[in-house]
């Protein structure tokens, strides 16, 4: 697609037959990058992995950047360090997908989130908001979902402590922008496809793949309804698999949520995905024993960031005389959250730090913006998720938001030991 673009054949697919339609099934954002990549360099892959590289680059000073104006500068540079070398974002690059470039503009717009929180001039202040805005809808033409963090980051941004009210107006300020970023697109759509689809037309076939038992939560090859055979329009087809699914959803909607909790397993347990392109790109050059080394090293390294963003969050009161009933009952969760981290159900970990955000004081718009960024992009993939189908390469859009929150987690005295020694009696 991107070396259509990039030829002047705009998105459009090319059919064996010869005849040409207008695409919209695929987000448009990441080929129209590497359209200008390759318009101004040449269609040479290499090119689009530097490109990956690049962006990837930037999401590591992104998340550096979050964490400068703390105390300790040693944070930031551990944070840094830990998306640099973070093993499923290294391993992805050469993979021509979306979500590492989608990944890195959402901490871009956390980062922006952040300095908008730290400025004291109101019109810096909205013009970071602002920019938070236009990242978030290109990362939305990346990857739709991202528009869902919009009204969050922008509250986010601003603060309760400077007024919920103007906290409300600035989110409805970032998600207007993201809008109309994507507006152009959306008319387009509108024009070419007979269906003004904000982005893109594949949320019924991820609805209907969704709902297959077969799947076990996780993609499985889609079953066409019959109905829907002989419907060959592309945006036709998205809506008639959207109502089959809402169909199959209404008739049997315990054995369709009985699926959420594969879903978020098949999400958050591995990723897998960088060994899994590289294999399937070239056996010889990257065999199974590769494969098998990095999807280790990857499922170690995410599930150390995880107990360590979950200890970031350890009440450090508990370990007072009489601590109230909500420490030790977010104590408990961060406990079992670690636990789960460390046994095949780390999805269960990923929800505990979901809950225990969201308890943790003073609050996910008085804290420091990356507590609230975290969980928005936490809670957008796993409620996502939880409705279509679930991957590993899913959940890859928090990771350097989780990063971030782990070096935190790394960089301050976590009341852990005192509060063991206390029950010791010691």
């Amino acid at each position: 697609m991107a070396v259509r673009i990039a030829e002047g054949s705009g998105y459009t697919w090319l059919w064996p037959d010869g005849s040409v339609t207008h695409a919209a099934h695929y987000p448009v954002g990441y080929p129209a990058a590497l359209a200008l990549v390759y318009w101004a360099l040449g269609a040479v892959p290499g090119l689009a992995m530097v490109l990956n590289a690049l962006v990837g680059a930037l999401g590591c000073l992104a998340v550096h950047q979050m964490l400068a104006p703390l105390r300790d500068r040693r944070i930031a540079l551990v944070g840094g360090l830990l998306v640099a070398f973070h093993p499923g974002l290294v391993g992805y690059t050469p993979a021509l997908m979306t979500e590492g470039v989608s990944a890195s503009l959402v901490a871009c717009a956390a980062w922006a989130a952040t300095a908008a929180r730290a400025n004291h001039d109101d019109r810096r202040r909205w013009l970071l908001v602002s920019a938070c805005g236009l990242l978030l809808g290109a990362g939305t033409l990346v990857r739709p979902q991202c528009l869902v963090l919009a009204p969050i980051f922008g509250a986010v941004a601003w603060g309760a402590r400077r007024g919920l009210r103007r906290a409300l107006v600035a989110g409805a300020v970032v998600t207007a922008l993201a809008l109309a970023v994507c507006a152009p697109w959306t008319a387009r759509n509108c024009d070419k496809m007979g269906r003004c689809a904000l982005v893109s037309v594949n949320g019924g076939w991820n609805l209907l793949i969704g709902t297959d038992p077969a799947g076990e939560g996780a993609w499985a090859p889609l079953r066409t309804p019959v109905e829907c055979r002989e419907v060959f329009d592309e945006a036709a087809k998205d809506q008639c698999f959207q109502r089959a699914a809402g169909r199959t959803i209404v008739a049997a909607p315990g054995a369709w949520l009985a699926l959420v909790p594969k879903k978020l397993s098949a999400t958050f347990d591995y990723c897998g995905a960088a060994g899994w392109y590289l294999h399937d790109a070239n056996r010889k050059a990257f065999d199974d024993r590769a494969k098998l080394v990095l999807g280790v090293a990857e499922t170690v390294y995410e599930r150390a960031v995880v107990i360590l963003a979950l200890l970031a969050l350890w009440p450090r009161r508990l370990a007072r005389e009489r601590p109230g009933p909500i420490r030790w009952f977010l104590a408990a969760i961060l406990l079992a959250g670690i636990a789960f981290a460390c046994s095949r159900h780390g999805w269960i970990a990923h929800l505990a730090l979901l809950v225990t955000l969201c308890w943790r004081r003073p609050g996910l718009l008085r804290a420091h913006p990356i507590y609230g960024a975290t969980w928005a992009t936490l809670a957008c993939v796993a409620a996502v998720h939880a409705v279509f189908f679930g991957a590993g390469r899913y959940q890859m859009l928090v990771l350097p938001m989780m990063c971030a929150l782990a070096a935190l987690g790394l960089g301050r005295r976590v009341g852990l030991a005192r509060t063991v020694s206390r029950l010791l009696g010691r």
